[in-house]
């Protein structure tokens, strides 16, 4: 985080600035929470954006600015949709309670500002078959037994994304009969959780394609070297791989979340327990992993039968 704060430009002043410093403490906190640099990224692109357009510091900003810019055209030339105005309201609210939380300022112009009610998109899981076709499609290469190792990985942990792409030889040790991986979950939350053999072997089967081996690996060495260097894959690559794997196998585009869907969705599919499917997910309640599921699921209709036969429609 320290080497991308160097390099940003100064956002609402033409000299550095204690707001300046404020936006570079309120993104080092954002990554420290994430453990991505993706998410900052994401939050400064959207305040440098609003701040460089509006042409005002943060204690100058009204809500007609807030809502002004929320529901303004973009880039792109089209209206934005109510995801997007959500996002933009919520970038800036984040980032003004932050500044309220240091004393620097007393109120939030977000608030005034009503978000948009978002019908949010049906969650999706791949089926057992669907992901042996995904794996079935990935080359027998080097960058391919990379990929497929971290394919398996997301499906058989759970994990998010950028907690399986941050994965060093230093985050795996060797207990007895398991094997257990150490990650930085969402919130900066740290988790200790045993690897499943099958992501493990896929992983020593990718690393010694590089000649590798995790007993003798720097602690901070990537687990993802093969076909990427000694820092491993970036995101973004895998990302755009995966989309191909998909496009291989015929399944609909999606991005790398649904493999996290899928780890639900395939545990609950062999009998696991609401309880048990919401600490593999590290959710924060049985209420947040519930809705999940029941989004995710769908809600089976087991009365439709009974009312056909009485229309005589069975």
């Amino acid at each position: 985080m320290a080497a991308a704060q160097t390099t940003l430009p100064t956002v609402f002043s033409g000299s550095p600035s204690g707001w300046d410093a404020s936006l570079y403490a309120f993104l080092a906190e954002k990554q420290r929470r994430s453990g991505s640099l993706r998410t900052p990224d994401s939050y400064y692109r959207t305040l440098r954006h609003f701040f460089g357009s509006i042409q005002k510091s943060p204690d100058q900003v009204s809500p007609q600015d807030v809502f002004c810019f929320a529901h303004g055209v973009g880039l792109s030339g089209r209206e934005p949709s109510p995801t997007t105005v959500s996002a933009r309201i919520c970038c800036l609210s984040s980032f003004y309670k932050f500044l309220i939380r240091l004393d620097l300022l007393t109120s939030n112009p977000c608030d005034p500002v009503d978000r948009p009610r978002i019908q949010p998109s049906a969650p999706r899981g791949l089926t057992a078959s669907q992901v042996q076709q995904l794996v079935g499609v990935i080359p027998d290469s080097v960058k391919g037994r990379r990929d497929r190792a971290i394919v398996l990985t997301l499906v058989l942990t759970g994990r998010r994304r950028s907690e399986v792409i941050n994965l060093n030889a230093g985050d795996i040790s060797f207990e007895e009969s398991a094997v257990f991986y150490l990650y930085l979950g969402k919130g900066g939350v740290r988790g200790r959780r045993e690897l499943p053999r099958p992501a493990l072997v896929a992983i020593q089967r990718s690393l010694a394609d590089v000649g590798k081996d995790l007993s003798s690996m720097q602690p901070s060495e990537s687990l993802w070297q093969a076909g990427a260097g000694p820092s491993g894959v970036t995101a973004s690559t895998f990302y755009n791989r995966f989309r191909t794997y998909l496009r291989l196998a015929d399944l609909p585009p999606s991005g790398l979340h649904v493999l996290r869907h899928t780890a639900a969705k395939l545990r609950r599919d062999v009998g696991e327990s609401v309880e048990s499917v919401s600490q593999f997910l590290d959710h924060s309640s049985l209420a947040v992993t519930t809705t999940y599921l029941r989004r995710l699921e769908g809600q089976r209709d087991v009365a439709w039968q009974g009312v056909a036969c009485v229309l005589g429609l069975s």
